[in-house]
């Protein structure tokens, strides 16, 4: 049996950071990676962003080599057992999971859908595209949105369908999200909401992005607490071991300039949450209070956010130009800011994190000053 003093299990974007931790916390200890993907960790953010704009693929590597693990690629753990210390053939002291999540899938769909999530999936899309194929992009929230604009922007026939009223119905205001909509219609984007999937006739390919769910499963096997996701206090520790952490997409975990424990699918966090859970499993003891933030590109629009970004919260909001250049608080009611979505406003997120933290009320000047 193999033996390491850390053994990471999920080689994405968090399990690199987790290792990168490690190594901020012990120079020597030795780290093995488990992923099931064949290939070694890379950004997940350029699959649906730069490289649709010319950008390398080479350029997205994560640069495990810094760290010096042990990569076992194209491996699936099947088990874990946190009382002997044993993952199938490995043997571990500090176990850290970072196993992210699964897309959610479509109801009787057949096997042709991609659930686009890896490289893999940005490589068959991509040939398909360059080979000139009609999509039906199945979802209007954060990757269905990304993806239908990638498509279109390379000269693609496009159709767009998800259930909800608009695009990115669940986070943007309603008269945002209905401007977005037009504006993809305007883009030439076949745009069709209130509309479920059904059939897959008349084009060549479907894509959907849908979410994920949490791979919780070796979690829940080996008796850890598990709530939308695994459960974690501020270091990234699994309620009720000592030897045990979850980090990034897969872990719910505090959030105290919300009050709140949840779970958040971000690269943003993915780097911080899996960064601090490494070094705390090699000893650091430091609490994870980071409020993760995220962004988007939608054609020549873009945002930042950072916090609860949630539809359905009362908004406060301040237009420099209508629709094109702003600032909107999701507030609580007292009007305390929860979250600030920052539309085609760049560099604010840190004075947006201090405004959540203060927990002061929010009015028009305050968002002037944000977005000015």
């Amino acid at each position: 049996m193999r033996s390491f003093r850390y053994l990471v299990v999920g080689g994405g974007m968090t399990g690199d950071a987790v290792c990168n931790g490690i190594r901020d916390a012990d120079p020597e200890g030795s780290i093995g990676l488990v992923g099931e993907e064949p290939v070694a960790p890379y950004k997940r953010p350029p699959l649906t962003k730069g490289l649709w704009k010319g950008g390398d693929e080479s350029k997205i590597w994560r640069n495990v080599e810094q760290h010096g693990a042990e990569l076992v690629l194209g491996r699936r753990i099947a088990s874990i057992d946190p009382v002997a210390r044993t993952a199938v053939e490995y043997a571990w002291e500090r176990l850290v999971l970072a196993t992210g999540g699964s897309p959610r899938r479509l109801p009787d769909a057949g096997s042709g859908v991609v659930y686009y999530r890896t490289l893999e999936d940005y490589r068959r899309v991509r040939a398909l595209s360059d080979d000139g194929a009609r999509f039906l992009v199945v979802g209007g929230g954060f990757i269905g949105s990304e993806i239908a604009a990638a498509l279109r922007s390379q000269g693609r026939d496009v159709t767009m369908i998800f259930p909800e009223p608009g695009i990115g119905w669940r986070t943007f205001p309603p008269d945002l999200s209905r401007f977005v909509t037009d504006y993809y219609r305007e883009q030439g984007v076949d745009v069709r909401s209130e509309t479920f999937f059904e059939s897959a006739e008349g084009y060549d390919a479907v894509v959907a992005g849908l979410g994920i769910v949490p791979r919780t499963e070796l979690a829940e096997a080996a008796g850890l607490e598990v709530a939308d996701g695994i459960v974690v206090d501020d270091r990234g520790r699994a309620e009720g071991q000592e030897h045990v952490f979850a980090a990034g997409d897969v872990a719910n975990f505090p959030m105290p300039a919300l009050g709140k424990t949840g779970r958040v699918e971000h690269e943003d966090h993915a780097n911080t949450h899996g960064r601090v859970v490494g070094a705390n499993a090699g000893g650091a003891d430091q609490p994870y209070e980071h409020l993760p933030f995220f962004y988007s590109d939608l054609f020549d629009l873009g945002y930042e956010a950072v916090g609860e970004v949630d539809s359905r919260n009362e908004t406060v909001e301040l237009w420099l130009e209508p629709n094109r250049k702003g600032v909107v608080a999701y507030v609580d009611e007292k009007r305390r800011p929860r979250g600030f979505l920052l539309w085609n406003v760049w560099d604010k997120v840190e004075a947006a994190r201090g405004l959540i933290a203060a927990g002061a009320t929010v009015g028009e000047e305050t968002l002037r000053g944000l977005a000015g």
